[in-house]
């Protein structure tokens, strides 16, 4: 968990965009890295924003190394936010490792409806073993039901997190329920096919890498799929990192 204070004047995000951090004046490495929002909140003339991210390389590594009061630079919020959808009665969040992240600060949003007693909110969360899951006591303050699984069994559902799913899908009303997903390729790519035979709308937010976060660099494009049939690439940091799960060409 690394716990940024901003400016106040710092534009308030959307669930789904992202930051893109930076040690300040590090030239090595010289981009930033970017990262879902954990949580927002502004405290006076000040926020505070959260990240949640796992050490996944050299630019991870040394963020991790930053401690109390050391300066980093903040570009964003950047990209396309959730959809969030008021009149659905149940909100479906699909979680694998840290794609926790970005779905608690939606989670979030849709609090303020669960409150009013209008909208469901369950998680479904998993990951390789226990010691791989994070986020759990803040997702279970936001949600009515959480189900965690396991990949060896050590905690849960034993199996993957769209298997767990899988047992529930038939149980969801497609005019009611709103699925969102973020996880690995893999997750999504499962949770796709299912989706096709059990057609229940869901948005879903990738993580992929990315080196400028602005559309310009070009380095994190994927395919999707073109209204005559035809694949086009498009720009994850832009257009993204949310997508409707059936407009991305998995194969």
């Amino acid at each position: 968990m690394l716990t940024l204070k901003l400016p106040g004047s710092f534009q308030t995000p959307m669930p789904g965009q992202f930051i893109m951090v930076r040690e300040k004046e590090r030239l090595d490495p010289l981009l930033g890295r970017p990262f879902s929002i954990y949580s927002f909140e502004r405290i006076n003339d000040a926020v505070i924003v959260e990240i949640l991210y796992k050490i996944a390389g050299k630019g991870t590594s040394i963020l991790s190394m930053v401690g109390e009061g050391g300066l980093l630079e903040i570009f964003g919020p950047y990209g396309r936010a959730f959809d969030l959808f008021p009149y659905f009665k149940k909100i479906v969040l699909i979680c694998g490792g840290i794609g926790i992240a970005p779905l608690t600060f939606l989670a979030s949003h849709y609090k303020r409806l669960t409150d009013a007693g209008d909208v469901e909110l369950i998680c479904y969360l998993g990951g390789t073993g226990v010691e791989r899951l994070v986020g759990i006591e803040k997702i279970k303050e936001l949600c009515s039901g959480v189900f965690i699984s396991t990949d060896n069994g050590s905690m849960g559902y034993h199996g993957f997190v769209t298997e767990m799913f899988a047992h529930d899908i038939s149980s969801y009303d497609k005019e009611k329920t709103m699925i969102y997903a973020c996880g690995p390729r893999p997750m999504l790519m499962t949770l796709s096919e299912m989706l096709t035979m059990n057609p229940l709308p869901c948005q879903v937010s990738l993580e992929e890498r990315m080196a400028c976060g602005v559309g310009a660099c070009l380095g994190c494009t994927i395919e999707v799929k073109h209204r005559e049939g035809k694949g086009v690439y498009t720009r994850v940091c832009k257009e993204g990192p949310v997508f409707n799960i059936q407009d991305i060409a998995w194969g």
